[in-house]
This record gives C-alpha cells, sequence and structure tokens, in this order.
C-alpha cells in the first residue's frame, strides 16, 4: 500500500528526515515512536504533503501511485488520512456541512453519486456513535470552542466518515485523559480492516493498549533505526531510548 524509499526532506534549508524506509500493507497496523525532534511530524505532514517540507531525495509510492506528485487534496481523495496533533478549527463552517462536502467529493473522485440529504444524516449518526461523540457537536463549527478530548473525538469521526485506505495519527493521545484516550483508541480499533491500513505516531505505550500494533519502528535523526513488534513499545516505555542511541552509528 505504501512504500516509502530513501526518503530525505527539510524546512528552510535544514535536513529532517535523512532516508526514511517503510512498507505498510493492508491490514498492518505500524506504531513510529522516538524522542523529542526526531522527525516523527515531518514525516507525517510530509506524506500529506504539506508544501512547509521540501522533499530533496527519495520516493513514495501510495497504492501504486507516485505519491510525491499529488496535491493534498488529490492525497485525500486517494484515501490517505491524517489525524494532526493539535486539530485547527474552521470558524463558521458547521461539522455536518464540512464532511458532507468531504464525503461527496471522495464519493466523485470515485465515480459514485453524491449522498442525498437522508443517506449522509444517516452515516452521521452511525459514525458519531463509533467514538461516542455528541451529535449537538456536529451542528457547530469545525472545533470552535471544543475541548481537546472532543477535538480528538471529532477527528476519528472524520476518518469513520471519510473510510481511509491509510489513516496517520499524529500523537493522537496527546493531551487526553484516560476515558478520553480509551474512547478515540477503541474507535480507532473498530475502523481497521484488513484492507486498510494505520500509523500512529505517539509518544506513550499506553495508546498501544488499545491500538496493537503489529510493528514497532523507533525514529531518531530523521531515520528509523530499530522495528520490533508490540514488545518494543512496552521496553522502550520502561528503559527509554539510551539503549538504542547509545548503540546507534550514523
Amino acid at each position: 500500500m505504501l512504500k516509502v524509499k530513501d526518503l530525505h526532506a527539510s524546512v528552510d534549508g535544514k535536513e529532517i528526515l535523512c532516508g526514511i524506509n517503510l512498507e505498510v500493507k493492508a491490514g498492518e497496523v505500524h506504531a513510529i515512536m522516538g524522542p523529542n525532534g526526531s522527525g516523527k511530524s515531518t514525516l507525517a505532514s510530509v506524506l500529506a504533503g504539506n508544501e512547509k517540507f521540501t522533499v530533496t531525495q527519495g520516493e513514495v509510492e501510495f497504492e501504486g501511485r507516485n505519491l510525491l506528485e499529488s496535491s493534498i487534496e488529490e492525497r485525500a481523495r486517494m484515501g490517505l488520512f491524517l489525524g494532526f496533533q493539535y486539530p485547527v478549527e474552521i470558524p463558521g463552517v458547521t461539522m455536518a456541512n464540512f464532511m458532507k462536502i468531504a464525503v461527496n467529493e471522495q464519493r466523485k473522485f470515485r465515480g459514485e453519486e453524491p449522498l442525498t440529504a437522508a443517506e449522509f444524516l444517516k452515516l452521521m449518526r452511525e459514525k458519531a456513535k463509533v467514538v461516542e461523540l455528541d451529535a449537538k457537536l456536529t451542528s457547530r463549527a469545525v472545533n470552535e470552542g471544543f475541548s481537546g478530548g472532543e477535538k480528538k473525538k471529532n477527528e476519528i469521526f472524520q476518518m469513520a466518515m471519510l473510510d481511509p485506505k491509510l489513516a496517520i495519527l499524529d500523537e493522537t493521545d496527546s493531551g487526553l485523559d484516560i476515558d478520553a484516550l480509551r474512547i478515540v483508541a477503541t474507535g480507532v480499533t473498530k475502523l481497521h480492516t484488513e484492507e486498510n491500513a494505520t500509523v500512529v505516531i505517539t509518544h506513550y505505550q499506553r495508546l498501544l493498549d488499545y491500538i496493537v500494533p503489529d510493528y514497532v519502528h523507533v525514529l531518531y535523526k530523521g531515520r528509523i533505526i530499530y522495528t520490533g513488534d508490540k514488545s518494543l513499545a512496552l521496553k522502550l516505555e520502561k528503559e527509554g531510548y539510551d539503549w538504542l542511541i547509545n548503540d546507534y552509528k550514523e
């Protein structure tokens, strides 16, 4: 599904990603961990098409297509979803209208008819239940006045509505209390199938108690320096990164 080969990227002339190699297949869950400043969020942004970052080398293939030649909008239509660490507010645009436009744009890209008002409302009610989202929030402006937990629930609600092939979740657990973490993470797990894939970027093993990864990658200085199974996250939680970093040679 996703193949990243020798990916280098920079911002303002400073190289952040220094040769990322990663392959994600359908049905898999990958977790990316690493110290602050290692390039985790940059990797997510580059894959999503954030123009702030400049790709200087490497290849990224998504569903057989060159992802780097696609615009942000094209990547979204192709089925790539990015869950933000800090979801943005969109004043004046209700969640319902925002999602109706997004869902129907995606259907148009696939050659499908737009949903009727009744079909859309039914879908929205079904997907809101996945993350226990208060129905009243869908009539409010996107994320405006939402608590941190509500914003993260809203992100996963959007993911449920769009049904992406690849979801990249950038520190979805950031700022969540125990109950909100459980609801959000359980929602992600419910949405996972053998036909889609998930990449979870996190600092903490606690998220991976709910979203169980097939692979855990450690990112350091813009490179993946170690890959293991879910037990690696437990070891990192107990011992930190020093045992890996001290053995790492550039």
